[in-house]
């Protein structure tokens, strides 16, 4: 009898809990628990109830892309709408310096007249397209062909850039002597030279969730709180050089007149062709000093090794060389904006700057652009509409 009251306490006890169970936990996984004569039997209640279907799985190209411009609302607005139109005016600037080295050093600067030039852009999502037209220089075949690319997503930052430049170099500076005064070959323009720059380079972010390069120079997200990030990344080079050093001693005769000097041997070649390797790190820095203004600045120093083979003035095998280098490259950022993500306006200045030393000879090509725009975003996302009704 004693077993039996027991026996019954237990039975008693297991169904208040198995009814508490039942009212706790969700449909899907909730325990109902029913009583026998002798026994106590469990049974889930996913036995009588549909079950909800099952989430589709995203696909691993849709998951990728989604993880790309996974933010962190709290420090970064993204983008509300699907479509941007802008109009940009961009300047665009170029320097050559070459130098001998050695006993006699001496060194030249060109670059050619800045290009200004103005054109329209469009943008669907990711992707953000368009063509500005000199206002210098409308001939279209004047030899300058120029093709700059800098894709910006919340993780990964690409560029990507083609240059063939013309032949409009004007001497900046020269110094061929010590303590002569070369000023006379000052703006001289010398058609002689001519370069092209083909390569890219990519970049991660590591702060990406909530610092958005984008914010500062792709205008597709609002930065809400200042943050910064660390970047690291790796590029490509291949960059050609062409001198008509003969030429470039007839305009120093004809300016020098009586002073004139004789070009040093390091100076005296037809053409270099190098490859440069590079490895590069940086830190990047978004201002937010009011509200949707945006001040952002980024450097980055790469470490490159070239590959290079020039060949010189007499043309000979002995003279032939190839070498492998180390040098420091520097690429560097800066745009202020202000965004309101329906209407956007700002300026940027981007500018990379690269370096080739051998044993006789030695230059550095520094080359970019500013840019000032102005645009607006539309075509609402679904998911904002309701917000904004």
């Amino acid at each position: 009898m004693r077993i039996l009251r027991v026996r019954t306490f237990l039975i008693y006890i297991l169904f208040v809990f198995g009814t508490l169970s039942s009212v706790a936990q969700e449909p899907g996984d909730t325990l109902l628990l029913a009583q026998t004569s002798d026994t106590l039997q469990l049974a889930s209640l996913t036995d009588t109830l549909p079950l909800p279907a099952p989430k589709k799985k995203l696909s691993l190209i849709r998951r990728v892309i989604r993880d790309f411009d996974r933010l962190d609302n709290r420090y970064i607005e993204p983008q509300h709408y699907v479509f941007a139109a802008m109009l940009q005016a961009t300047r665009n600037y170029d320097v050559y310096t070459l130098r001998s080295s050695g006993n006699n050093r001496q060194s030249m600067t060109f670059a050619p007249d800045q290009d200004f030039r103005v054109g329209p852009y469009a943008g669907w999502k990711w992707i953000f397209l368009g063509y500005t037209f000199s206002l210098n220089n409308l001939d279209m075949h004047s030899g300058k062909h120029e093709f700059d690319l800098s894709i910006y997503s919340s993780q990964i930052g690409v560029d990507l850039f083609y240059r063939r430049t013309g032949s409009d170099y004007k001497i900046r500076s020269a110094s061929l002597r010590s303590g002569q005064d070369f000023s006379a070959l000052e703006d001289q323009s010398f058609d002689g030279l001519k370069a092209g720059i083909t390569g890219f380079n990519i970049y991660y972010i590591f702060n990406h969730g909530k610092f958005s390069y984008p914010a500062a120079f792709a205008q597709s997200t609002i930065q809400k709180i200042s943050c910064g990030s660390w970047l690291a990344g790796f590029g490509y080079m291949h960059n050609s050089i062409e001198l008509d050093h003969e030429r470039l001693q007839q305009l120093v005769d004809l300016h020098m007149g009586a002073q004139t000097v004789p070009l040093d041997s390091g100076l005296m070649f037809k053409r270099i062709k190098y490859v440069d390797f590079s490895l590069s790190g940086g830190y990047a820095y978004n201002w937010v000093f009011a509200r949707n203004w945006l001040l952002g600045m980024s450097a980055q120093l790469a470490v490159a090794h070239k590959r290079s083979t020039s060949q010189m003035a007499n043309n000979n095998k002995k003279d032939r060389f190839s070498f492998s280098n180390l040098n420091i490259d520097g690429i560097g950022r800066m745009g202020i904006v202000y965004n309101n993500m329906r209407w956007y306006a700002g300026a940027s200045a981007i500018v990379h700057s690269y370096n080739y030393h051998k044993l006789r000879f030695s230059t550095n090509n520094t080359f970019g652009s500013f840019n000032l725009y102005v645009g607006c975003n539309f075509g609402l996302k679904k998911k904002y509409r309701k917000k904004e009704l």
